[in-house]
């Protein structure tokens, strides 16, 4: 139990990170229409993850635990394709982004196994 929580701390304190630099992405995004219109899109699904996995923490079931994580993953997955964006519409470099692109896979893989888990419990 001691190590769960302390993955329970390290993922809530990764998701809170990945939200910080989405913010500071936000924030050195050009003054541009379109930047900002993407900007705003990626700011809003790019600082959720962390609520939607903090609140499912609170669960009080595992189908409810489950319903967060997937939220969370959908949140994941639509900040991925607003990053893409933001590199594909040559707002900002790839170069500058690959980190951040790559927290979001590493995030997105460990709510995947995260939900998996508790999925194969529970048919048990």
């Amino acid at each position: 139990m001691k190590d769960e929580g302390r993955g329970i701390q390290d993922l809530k304190t990764r998701t809170k990170q990945f939200a910080l630099r989405i913010i500071r992405l936000y924030g050195a995004l050009p003054k541009t229409t379109e930047a900002q219109v993407i900007g705003r899109q990626v700011l809003r699904s790019g600082t959720s993850i962390g609520a939607h996995y903090r609140e499912g923490t609170r669960a009080r079931s595992n189908a409810e635990f489950v319903s967060k994580l997937e939220g969370g993953l959908q949140e994941l997955e639509e900040t991925r394709y607003w990053l893409e964006l933001i590199i594909e519409g040559n707002i900002i470099p790839k170069t500058k982004m690959v980190e951040l692109l790559k927290e979001a896979d590493e995030l997105a893989a460990i709510l995947i196994t995260c939900v998996k888990n508790v999925k194969e419990r529970s048919a048990c």
